[in-house]
């Protein structure tokens, strides 16, 4: 599996890491069974670049609460391995968003995701213009790129899981 590059509105690019895509896609709810999940994106902005580098990211830790399609992460959690992350680097590990799973093919944001999303847009200390979000769906992973001078989020890219059935020129939705 190679790392997913998906182009940013600067005309930067995004790329998740192999790992950190791995980690994601671990989490696919493709059974009834399984509940959401979710966490962040953290990684580095690439020096005298609009580029940046998805490395890491959070899973479920104790004290989330998921459902079959709810996900809330517990921000003080959450929160020390950001901490934690950036002070091992020596601060070049940062925050750059957010990730969670849908029980559905296409993901889709709810009002809740995109509520919270301006939230963490408006709320939420980091480096750059923007924050990513990431909902990995049963069938395909997509980004969105939220900008924080417009409160604006915007779909920016689509991943078709490997190995998915019934799904014809690499298009599932």
């Amino acid at each position: 599996m190679k790392p997913l590059i998906f182009q940013k509105s600067d005309g930067g690019k995004v790329e998740i890491s192999r790992y950190a895509l791995t980690r994601m896609l671990a989490f696919v709810q493709d059974t009834p069974r399984k509940n959401e999940a979710g966490g962040v994106l953290l990684g580095r902005h690439l020096l005298e670049s609009p580029d940046i580098v998805v490395d890491e990211i959070t899973v479920p830790m104790a004290g989330d609460r998921r459902g079959r399609s709810s996900f809330y992460r517990d921000h003080h959690r959450h929160q020390q391995a950001i901490q934690n992350a950036w002070q091992e680097s020596r601060g070049t590990c940062a925050y750059l968003g957010e990730w969670h799973t849908h029980p559905e093919r296409c993901p889709t944001p709810s009002g809740t995701d995109r509520r919270e999303w301006l939230r963490k847009l408006q709320a939420d200390v980091f480096d750059g213009d923007g924050l990513y979000f990431i909902v990995v769906g049963t069938s395909s992973l997509r980004i969105w790129e939220g900008m924080k001078t417009t409160l604006q989020c915007a779909l920016i890219g689509e991943y078709v899981h490997p190995g998915v059935s019934g799904v014809q020129d690499n298009n599932p939705c």
